[in-house]
């Protein structure tokens, strides 16, 4: 390895002596050194935040939407490093870290389109007596510098959904990113450097997990945007209660197929879905495909399709332009998924695929007959493992969705309407995705869940929402 990565402390490289490595989850080979931010680092990068609040927030929006579509277009010209960034420190195979740059070239674009439209409303007040003579404005306005916060799962556009709606409305912005996969914020650093937005606009800061209830304290912070595991997600809510929080927290997904998905081609069609939208980006992604709701009459032919399209899945070195499914983010997570599994299996369940682990990777699995009591019906795997369970009924299948701690997302497979209308109203859950996996996201639309799920939405337009707050003006004495 060669000489750390710096850090980006208000628009400028930094180092430090606090040096850590990062290491590819597929083969444990060094891939680079990386510089943690000391207290005093911190300190003045959240100094420079503050100083920044006003003259970002001040800032025509065509400056704004300038520098955020200027930073799309270079994601897309340096889209082959970053895919090789993203295949090395976070093991995500090549086919998948070509979409997840795709998508944050295109997040950062929304952004820049929202920017401009970012104009408030106005409301007329003379439609009682005492308010003739009387206009009313409401705009939004940032509510000061975000701390954000990202995982190791999708580290490029995930803090591509912070940074955007945040310059785009004004607000600053500290990215801490996963000490794991810190790679491709830092290079996103270098093309934000380039922009011409006001020096403390924006920082990435790698900080040790351990100093980051400090940095969440930090009352020059009124903003913390959270993506990670419900239990942190939550402590942090907690431990600031007069903050303005959200949290993007994790999920069980679920698929439910109904009756009418009948055909030989619709559960071609859906084995294949499911199967590839489980087994992405190893399972790790909370809009997984986890649990499969089959009303009775399909499920063994759905069954016996999606099985043979597990077993077909390419596993192995995520470099491999062939491979489909590569490792998960280290060994502990592997074995965590193989203790779930063993769990599950001592209570009864089988497994029709699968079922293996190799040091970071494991075998994509398909199980049936999971007792409810097992982790894997409860919680989130968070790696390449779905179950499959027949229901009598359409109603049934949409209970055992809501049967959850969560609520993300979930998708039905139906082309009836009215149990498209009936699904979407029934359902707690963010989001409900009709005619395919829960799996499907368009970077422009709101994205949150419920429940354990957590809190607020993501895409440009809603995160923009979340980080600003209403103010009114009230005009007097004016002709309508």
């Amino acid at each position: 390895m060669n000489s750390p990565w710096p850090m980006w402390l208000a628009g400028r490289r930094e180092s430090s002596s606090d040096v850590f490595d990062v290491r590819s989850p597929y083969d444990g080979a060094p891939v680079a050194s990386v510089a943690y931010a000391t207290a005093q680092q911190v300190d003045r990068a959240v100094a420079a935040a503050v100083a920044a609040a006003e003259p970002l927030s001040r800032l025509p929006a065509h400056v704004r939407a300038e520098a955020l579509a200027q930073v799309a277009s270079q994601v897309a010209a340096r889209r082959a490093e970053f895919v090789e960034l993203l295949c090395a420190e976070a093991g995500k195979p090549v086919k998948w870290a070509e979409v997840e740059v795709d998508r944050a070239s295109s997040t950062f674009r929304w952004a820049a389109e929202e920017a401009r439209r970012w104009s408030g409303s106005l409301q007329r007040l003379d439609t009682d007596v005492s308010g003739e003579g009387r206009l009313a404005m409401v705009r939004r306005f940032p509510r000061g510098p975000v701390l954000a916060i990202a995982p190791f799962n999708f580290p490029l556009n995930l803090v591509a959904h912070k940074v955007a709606p945040a310059l785009a409305v004004g607000a600053p912005i500290l990215v801490k990113p996963a000490p794991k996969t810190p790679l491709s914020a830092l290079l996103l650093g270098e093309l934000l450097a380039e922009t011409d937005l006001p020096p403390g606009s924006w920082s990435v800061l790698p900080v040790p997990d351990a100093r980051m209830p400090e940095l969440v304290a930090d009352p020059r912070l009124p903003v913390v945007s959270f993506t990670g595991s419900g239990p942190v997600g939550w402590r942090i809510r907690a431990a600031v209660p007069t903050k303005h929080v959200t949290l993007e927290l994790g999920g069980n997904a679920a698929v439910l197929v109904a009756s009418d998905w009948c055909s030989a081609a619709d559960l071609d069609g859906a084995a294949a879905r499911i199967a590839t939208f489980s087994n992405y980006q190893a399972g790790q992604s909370c809009i997984a495909v986890q649990r499969v709701y089959v009303e009775q009459a399909l499920y063994e032919p759905l069954l016996e399709r999606l099985v043979e399209r597990v077993r077909c899945l390419a596993v192995g070195d995520p470099r491999d332009p062939r491979t489909e499914v590569g490792p998960l983010i280290d060994e502990a997570s592997a074995r965590r998924v193989e203790e779930w599994v063993a769990e599950a299996v001592d209570g009864g369940a089988r497994i029709c695929v699968g079922g293996r682990r190799e040091g970071t990777a494991y075998a994509p699995t398909v199980l049936v007959d999971v007792p409810v009591s097992a982790r894997l019906h409860a919680a989130e795997v968070f790696g390449p493992v779905l179950f499959v369970e027949p229901v009598p009924s359409f109603d049934e299948g949409l209970a055992r969705i809501n049967d959850s701690e969560f609520g993300l997302q979930a998708g039905v497979l139906t082309r009836e309407v009215a149990k498209a209308f009936h699904a979407h109203a029934t359902l707690r859950v963010g989001g409900v995705v009709i005619g395919d996996v829960p799996s499907y996201r368009a970077d422009q639309m709101p994205y949150g869940g419920t429940k354990g799920s957590g809190i607020g939405r993501e895409g440009p337009r809603s995160a923009m929402e979340d980080f600003t707050e209403e103010r009114l003006l009230v005009l007097t004495g004016v002709t309508l």
